[in-house]
């Protein structure tokens, strides 16, 4: 199966989703960890097999530990990949006035992968760079790639995840690097959506190199739900008898390079809706239906960093 389990709006108790804080009747840690096992337990029973964390995402690493414990899930039984990158700095507030800190030093992706091992150690076969733009000082610092060339000696693969109007050419950087010889890395996450479809080229060529391609924010951080202000998406998904957010990933699921789509689904009821994605059939009506949905990318970015975290 494409589709995959992200836990951004999972892990702490504020997200820039639209309407996230709606899907919390009691957002204390213990009340969303239950909610967060009952997620995983839906997408487990439905054949999810794939599920995204990151170091930033509030407690999402220990919740999904606690999950994987709990049920005993073997490690080569689940795709688990996280990241390392940003700080969760919002103290379990969802009104905070700063939620997370950049920061792709190497004594920050030391620290932070200790901090991942300890809780995920033999279910993580997947470690990524959060967030990385062209000014990102990660790709071009030599020690940091050194170490992270010798954790991917040890079994982990190494990928990045990128934002931004130039993903791009982040990837395409990316798809260069060497450390003695042989490629850092073998994964990239990226937005891609009915809205910004700027990545997919080098995505594609990503693919072809034999990287795995997982894309993220397929429904654009709630914009392509019934939340959001997707146009004529809704007499598409009429017409399909399925949400908007089915057809949103179906959409991504039907791109030939797009190893994994990710869901951010908070509830059962919510993962439940994006499954119906899976009974979509992708056509080129379809296609040519929603092809004028697509904004600029810079357009696309602005729109995003004006979501309020709730």
């Amino acid at each position: 199966m494409k589709l995959g389990l992200g836990m951004a709006a999972l892990g702490r108790p504020g997200y820039m989703t639209l309407g996230h804080a709606g899907d919390f009747a009691d957002r204390s840690p213990e009340a969303m960890e239950r909610q967060a096992h009952a997620v995983l337990d839906a997408a487990w029973a439905a054949g999810v097999r794939a599920v995204d964390a990151a170091r930033s995402y509030g407690r999402a690493e220990e919740f999904l530990a606690s999950w994987l414990r709990a049920r005993a899930i073997a490690p080569g039984a689940i795709a688990i990949s996280s990241k390392w990158g940003y700080r969760y700095t919002a103290g379990w507030r969802s009104d905070a006035e700063q939620h997370e800190v950049k920061d792709h030093s190497l004594a920050a992706f030391e620290e932070q992968w200790r901090e991942s091992e300890a809780l995920l150690g033999p279910w993580l076969s997947l470690y990524q760079i959060h967030s990385v733009t062209p000014e990102s000082p990660a790709l071009g610092d030599g020690a940091l790639r050194a170490a992270l060339a010798r954790l991917r000696e040890r079994g982990v693969t190494i990928g990045l995840s990128v934002s931004g109007a130039r993903q791009a050419e982040t990837v395409r950087r990316a798809l260069e690097l060497r450390v003695d010889g042989v490629p850092l890395f073998g994964a990239v996450q990226a937005t891609w959506n009915l809205y910004e479809r700027s990545a997919a080229s080098a995505l594609a060529t990503a693919h072809e190199r034999g990287w795995i391609v997982i894309v993220k924010e397929a429904l654009a951080n709630g914009r392509l739900t019934s939340r959001g202000d997707f146009g004529p998406l809704r007499a598409i998904a009429v017409e399909r008898g399925v949400g908007p957010d089915a057809i949103a990933l179906a959409a991504a699921m039907a791109q030939p390079w797009a190893d994994r789509v990710l869901t951010g689904a908070a509830t059962p009821a919510q993962l439940a809706e994006n499954l119906r994605a899976l009974t979509v059939t992708w056509d080129e009506k379809l296609a040519a239906a929603l092809a004028p949905l697509v904004e600029p990318p810079e357009s696309y970015w602005r729109t995003r960093a004006k979501l309020v975290w709730t």
